[in-house]
């Protein structure tokens, strides 16, 4: 389906209603707005079927950023992540989402964040996942020295700094993501949008929003994975901090990396469920 937002046309997509039966009445359940990575290369289908599970307790909505999967494009001189903050806000105003639960992954984390931020209050929980709020090279790699060793270490830091590198070196970096990756075979038929993924890459390397996550006004729960080299511990560490002390929950998952759900099922959606139900009020909680 697509919205016109903000200037642009978004696509997404629904898992589950937003209004049950409750006996002679219809209640509403919370809304779950799932914002993926990127940039440029990624959209809402990596989070597929994993997230349709979360139906069970709220309506799951499957977001593509401007830019990305089948939202338009534009020009990605264009492109900002205060940008998509702010798609965010007027996406949930648009289609009638009131008070949603906002849920960032790597790349989306600091959409979310900025989010959070500048529209503070807009959300009734916000939830970063292998997420960064200050872009640090130095702290990557060293992450990726810990789980995968120096020779990874080395061709990741030259990836990261915008090097073309042999498919056979990038597949080196990508396996120490975590033990479980997303699908192969459908991630080679994700719309690349490899000129935003230039662009956005170069924005990505200037980022800095920690000294604006004091203004975020919602419930937040920062998730990391231990073996998580590209978006690390510290990172996550850093956010939670940052962030006003009275709404910020931070949890750090063993055994698990960038793909938290996908390496640490047991743990991550027990995690996820009790915030939805937590941050939502008992007349939305659906348990």
């Amino acid at each position: 389906m697509h919205i016109d937002v903000n200037g642009t046309r978004l696509w997404y997509d629904v898992d589950g209603p937003a209004l049950v039966p409750d006996g002679s009445q219809m209640r509403q359940r919370p809304t779950v707005v799932l914002v993926h990575g990127g940039p440029g290369v990624y959209d809402h289908s990596y989070f597929k079927p994993d997230f349709a599970r979360l139906a069970a307790h709220a309506q799951v909505v499957y977001l593509d950023l401007r830019g990305h999967g089948r939202s338009a494009w534009g020009d990605a001189a264009g492109w900002s992540f205060e940008t998509c903050a702010d798609d965010v806000r007027v996406f949930c105003d648009t289609a009638g989402i009131d008070r949603p639960i906002v849920f960032g992954h790597s790349m989306g984390g600091p959409v979310v964040l900025l989010y959070g931020a500048r529209h503070p209050g807009h959300a009734a929980g916000l939830i970063v996942q292998s997420g960064f709020a200050r872009w640090d090279m130095p702290r990557m790699v060293e992450d990726f020295r810990r789980v995968a060793g120096d020779d990874v270490a080395e061709i990741a830091g030259r990836s990261y700094a915008g090097e073309d590198l042999p498919d056979e070196e990038e597949a080196r970096v990508f396996a120490a993501f975590g033990p479980h990756l997303p699908d192969e075979e459908r991630e080679a038929h994700t719309p690349k949008n490899l000129a935003l993924n230039t662009y956005g890459m170069e924005l990505m390397r200037r980022l800095d929003i920690v000294d604006q996550l004091s203004s975020v006004g919602s419930p937040t729960l920062v998730s990391v994975g231990e073996l998580d080299p590209v978006t690390p511990v510290a990172a996550a560490e850093e956010i939670a901090g940052a962030l006003p002390e009275s709404i910020a929950q931070l949890e750090i998952i063993d055994g698990a990396g960038h793909f938290t759900w996908m390496d640490a099922p047991h743990r991550f959606w027990p995690m996820i469920i009790e915030f939805i139900n937590g941050t939502a009020g008992p007349e939305l909680a659906n348990t």
